[in-house]
């Protein structure tokens, strides 16, 4: 088992749903849930990264190790960065990206993909997937798919079906072809920090900005990033008020 670092950034400005950190769920704001899953993956260390005064007083509340970063990063992983050079971390230090709109990931993949980078000792970049059940999801721009080599490595990430089916496609859309198996994105990363630090010089490539994917800038600039299916289904993520109200119904099921 590795050793590793979680840095959960959270800004308060969120264009769809803000003040987003400190949403309730079950009675608690979002951001305590999100703590907490960090801390069931047995980090070394959990920072929480965040712009704004209320969402640090509400981090310090918990007990949690907390960081002001400047309020104009373009990303959360530019976040991560000021966090980086501000602790000296190694540049072989494992750091996960644990985004704070995730109140229900579970720790166990925030442990598995820093496994998986610890294993890779020639890779920036790892991630996870899971597979796609229903061709609504298939076919929804807002679930990001990837497509893997045979090694596990990532060949492209896309808001578009891929890979496309050409003759199953061209018969119906309604159902999941059974000759290629699709895999969703799911938006939790781990990095070494001099990777990191090199990402954050980069500028954003043409397909980065076409696809609003973070993660092809990584690909343009001839860097792998590996793809492990993950070992259990992730829970939503938030980004919207329906979102907000379908995890608080989650929340209040598991702790009843």
């Amino acid at each position: 088992m590795s050793g590793f670092v979680v840095v959960i950034p959270a800004r308060y400005a969120s264009t769809r749903l803000p003040g987003k950190p400190l949403r309730l769920l079950a009675g608690r704001p979002m951001i305590a849930h999100v703590y907490e899953r960090a801390l069931e993956s047995g980090a070394d260390e959990v920072i929480i990264a965040t712009d704004d005064d209320r969402i640090m007083q509400a981090a310090q509340s918990l007990g949690a190790d907390c960081q002001l970063t400047a309020p104009d990063h373009p990303s959360g992983t530019d976040r991560i960065a000021e966090v980086i050079d501000a602790r000296g971390y190694a540049d072989d230090r494992i750091i996960v990206n644990l985004q704070g709109d995730e109140p229900c990931m579970p720790g166990v993949l925030v442990r598995q993909v820093a496994d998986d980078l610890a294993g890779l000792p020639d890779v920036g970049v790892a991630t996870l997937c899971e597979r796609i059940e229903t061709a609504a999801e298939l076919f929804d721009p807002h679930v990001v798919k990837v497509v893997t080599d045979a090694t596990g490595f990532a060949l492209y990430f896309s808001r578009a079906v891929i890979p496309w089916d050409r003759e199953a496609f061209a018969v119906t859309t309604e159902d999941l072809p059974a000759a290629v198996e699709h895999f969703r994105h799911i938006g939790l990363y781990a990095y070494r920090a001099g990777f990191v630090r090199e990402y954050v010089r980069w500028a954003p490539s043409p397909i980065e900005r076409m696809e609003v994917l973070e993660q092809l800038r990584v690909l343009w600039n001839g860097y792998r990033i590996h793809v492990a299916r993950a070992l259990t289904h992730p829970g939503h993520g938030v980004d919207t008020e329906q979102d907000l109200d379908r995890v608080a119904a989650q929340v209040l099921s598991q702790e009843t």
